[in-house]
């Protein structure tokens, strides 16, 4: 015992490693003998104030030696030290930086046969790293210990971070944010390494770099065929209208030159349902993502955990992975995309597509491919736009290749968000395609005898049913409404034939700046709508002007109070309306 004493007192900060591996002979010497006394509990309390000490020392595989040394001599249950040198050599080989050592150790621990307690709290260590170098904004140590813990977990079944993801999603998030970083910087071929590290447990293929290019760039020199359907022209800037006259805006306007639209068709290249991307050869064909204006744009696409690809954008160049499964697909029209779901980006960004497919100088029988999570409404549109009778492919969120894919344009640039610290982006439509859609779509249906009819209808749009953007003081809002003939439309509830004929026959309409008031593009030429919204300046008050108006109809905004609260994007922010106000501009528009 007193040379076991001796050794332990004897430990130092750089002799510790010598002095474990000599007691590692004197400790199960003095166990054999000490069996079954009082003084074998005090052999392991010694041993237990040594790790203790190499612990506070910054010494922490040594501890966790310590700790294997007691588990092999304590006479009652060993799990408590087994787990401790675990959680001890976790914690070590992390703060220490060497991941590489830590994942070796935790592919030994998942090998053996039996997971024992160490696994779970094994586990809790490295989720508490991962929180607290995620709080430091060590982006790359907490992905590594989110990593581990992915992988000592077996898989994260059942595991939430603190702010309530899963771990696959805190990984996929992490790696995204790394991987726009060192794209925008030009620094692709880093990215592709970072990926690397990654890809097997997110399931997705080697990343590749690609070349960032338009349609008509990418149809040059024969490489695709592309008709020109409507030129490059300028659009008529909106006058926004508000309660009160004018506010200072702090959006920018959207740019006034109106892209060309056109009819694209290109060979043997990939697709994404739910995102925008097409890759042909070493380029992807994304004409918001080569926009000169683009490095202003956060371009989502392939960021979101519903989308089956992996890509971060800049400098003219994207990175890009994808699974390896693959649906091959002869020929379609691509008529699916990012935000497809959303009602209003559905039919100011893809519905307007149906006019070029429907022109002569798009190949015949190629089928329509839409996103297979939309709801019926959506293909009640597809059903009533398309002139030709092509059938209609609903795809799931698995990658596709075309044999030959069509592709058509948004009307004019419409980037999903700006970056932080730039004004946002306020996009002004062009009314001559929204217009030519709204013909189109009204032709139809009084070609199947819906009633579209003017008959002077007051109508208030419910937002009840809805989370975000929603108008809190609804109900007051409603009964001022009623006795002035106003009645209570909850339009999701309608088919589309039965949303247009409604939206058609009003006179007034009072609404929520939201996707049900963008409808209001099948408003009578005559009608007025007075749109709902909170205080936010930089609201996209120029975008629904330009698009209610294109109709004809007359649009003015009354801006209530923002309520203090969590959104997910300060426009989706809810709020209240003064009564008074609404009444106010009901009287204005009687003058």
């Amino acid at each position: 015992m007193a040379a076991f004493l001796d050794l332990v007192r004897s430990a130092r900060r750089d002799n510790a490693g010598r002095v474990i591996r000599e007691l590692a002979g004197v400790v199960a010497e003095a166990a054999r003998s000490l069996a079954g006394t009082e003084r074998s509990a005090g052999l392991v309390q010694h041993l237990d104030t040594l790790a203790f000490r190499l612990e506070g020392s910054d010494q922490f595989e040594e501890a966790a030696q310590v700790y294997d040394l007691i588990a092999s001599v304590d006479e009652g249950p060993r799990e408590r030290w087994q787990t401790t040198a675990v959680t001890v050599r976790l914690r070590g080989l992390c703060e220490h930086g060497r991941f590489d050592e830590a994942a070796d150790y935790v592919g030994e621990l998942t090998r053996e046969a039996t997971s024992g307690p160490w696994t779970r709290e094994g586990v809790a260590v490295l989720m508490a790293l991962a929180w607290r170098y995620e709080c430091r904004y060590e982006a790359e140590p907490s992905m590594q210990c989110y990593r581990l813990a992915y992988a000592l977990s077996g898989g994260g079944h059942g595991i939430a971070t603190v702010d309530g993801h899963t771990l696959a999603r805190k990984i996929r998030d992490m790696r995204v944010l790394q991987m726009r970083a060192l794209a925008e910087d030009g620094r692709h071929e880093e990215a592709a390494a970072l990926h690397e590290q990654t890809r097997a447990l997110l399931g997705l293929g080697r990343l590749r770099i690609y070349d960032l290019v338009s349609a008509r760039s990418a149809a040059a020199n024969g490489r695709g065929a592309y008709h020109e359907v409507l030129p490059e022209r300028r659009i008529e800037e909106p006058e926004i209208a508000f309660l009160g006259g004018p506010v200072a805006l702090t959006s920018q306007p959207g740019i006034l030159d109106a892209p060309p639209q056109y009819v694209a068709v290109f060979r043997d290249c990939f697709a994404f349902p739910r995102s925008n991307v097409v890759l042909h050869g070493d380029r992807l064909i994304y004409d918001l993502a080569a926009h000169p204006l683009s490095a202003a744009f956060d371009i989502r696409d392939g960021v979101n955990p519903d989308q089956s690809l992996f890509a971060a954008y800049g400098c003219g160049r994207a990175v890009v992975a994808v699974p390896a499964e693959l649906r091959e697909i002869e020929a379609g029209l691509m008529l699916f995309g990012l935000q497809s779901k959303n009602y209003g980006h559905w039919l100011l960004e893809f519905v307007p597509r149906m006019l070029w497919f429907n022109d002569a100088a798009c190949p015949g029988g190629f089928p329509i491919c839409i996103d297979d999570h939309m709801p019926a409404t959506h293909r009640q549109i597809v059903a009533l736009i398309d002139e030709r009778d092509r059938p209609v492919l609903e795809l799931p969120g698995v990658p596709l290749h075309f044999r030959e894919l069509g592709i058509a344009p948004v009307p004019t640039l419409f980037p999903f968000d700006t970056r932080e610290g730039v004004p946002v982006y306020d996009t002004i439509w062009p009314g001559d395609v929204l217009g030519a859609m709204r013909r189109k779509i009204l032709e139809r249906l009084a070609a199947r005898d819906v009633d579209l009819a003017r008959t002077g209808r007051r109508i208030v749009l419910s937002r009840r049913g809805f989370a975000q953007r929603q108008l809190v003081n609804e109900a007051e809002i409603v009964a001022t409404l009623q006795p002035h003939g106003f009645e209570v439309v909850h339009p999701e509830q309608l088919t589309f034939a039965q949303q247009v004929s409604l939206y058609h026959s009003a006179d007034i309409i009072v609404g929520s700046a939201s996707s049900a008031l963008t409808n209001c593009i099948f408003c009578h030429p005559k009608a007025k709508v007075i749109a709902l919204i909170h205080e936010n300046l930089s609201f996209n008050f120029r975008g629904y002007t330009s698009m209610i108006e294109s109709s004809g109809a007359k649009l003015t905004f009354i801006r209530g109070q923002t309520q203090v609260g969590e959104a997910s994007h300060p426009f989706h922010a809810n709020y209240t309306v003064a009564p008074g106000d609404i009444l106010r501009a009901l009287d204005g528009l009687n003058r």
